[in-house]
């Protein structure tokens, strides 16, 4: 890419097409740490409304020394509106027409049987879309959605001096015990049950849960926002259902 050509868009928001895209890409993977070349990138992929545009925006923390800068970027007018080019208008309009086709073909409500047409209901793998009120679904967003065990390698433990040996012999030979408690006794341990605070309960939140495979939080989350929005309530009953369709898919 030329100089010029990056200066324009980055200056003057022009218009990112589809060579510049690639070349933007081609960027990045030489300069990782280019962060001014990875939010071209990645506002190019939410324009696109490409399923790469969340791994990327994961992959994009991970390289920014300061979130909330990146937070501020994503959620800004200027990134969530862009100018649309020839292309995108044209795909928008023959999806408008097939749209507006089927409608008037349908007479009877397709049923969803597969776990893809219950993904596309639920707009999994779409870009998220985080307000800027939203800073705690971004956090968890940004979290693993897997644990992974850490593999530990295994210590060589080097010889025990003399007078190490002398100190675990007299232990042994003294042979403490420790005093085992009765047997009547009952010790209860509280653990205070962790809630979801219905206050940052968003739709975001729940599609964020679902795109990390989290299902019974998602399910959680939709049951909280029907009682927050109960004029809602038919649609989250919906999304529940498929979201335990999908759950039974996925086991």
């Amino acid at each position: 890419m030329k100089k010029g050509n990056f200066l324009d868009i980055l200056h003057k928001n022009s218009p990112i097409q589809q060579v510049e895209t690639a070349e933007l890409k081609g960027i990045i993977d030489e300069f990782p740490y280019f962060q001014s070349a990875r939010a071209l990138y990645l506002k190019r992929l939410k324009n696109q409304e490409s399923f790469k545009y969340n791994n990327e925006l994961k992959i994009t923390a991970a390289y920014t020394t300061d979130r909330t800068v990146l937070f501020d970027f994503i959620t800004s007018t200027n990134f969530d509106n862009p100018k649309k080019d020839i292309h995108q208008q044209l795909k928008e309009k023959i999806s408008e027409v097939k749209k507006v086709e089927s409608i008037q073909i349908q007479q009877i409500p397709s049923i969803e049987n597969s776990s893809e047409e219950i993904e596309e209901k639920l707009t999994i793998g779409k870009p998220i879309s985080f307000k800027s009120s939203e800073t705690y679904s971004f956090n968890q967003w940004l979290q693993l959605s897997a644990k992974k065990p850490i593999e530990r390698v295994e210590k060589i433990i080097p010889k025990i001096t003399n007078e190490k040996e002398a100190i675990i012999e007299k232990f042994i030979q003294n042979n403490p015990k420790i005093i085992p408690l009765p047997k009547d006794k009952n010790i209860v341990v509280t653990v205070e049950e962790t809630k979801p605070d219905s206050s940052l309960m968003t739709e975001t939140l729940a599609k964020v849960y679902l795109e990390q495979k989290k299902y019974e939080n998602a399910i959680q989350a939709y049951r909280i926002l029907s009682l927050k929005y109960p004029e809602k309530s038919g649609f989250f009953a919906d999304q529940i259902k498929r979201v335990q369709i999908l759950q039974k898919y996925k086991q």
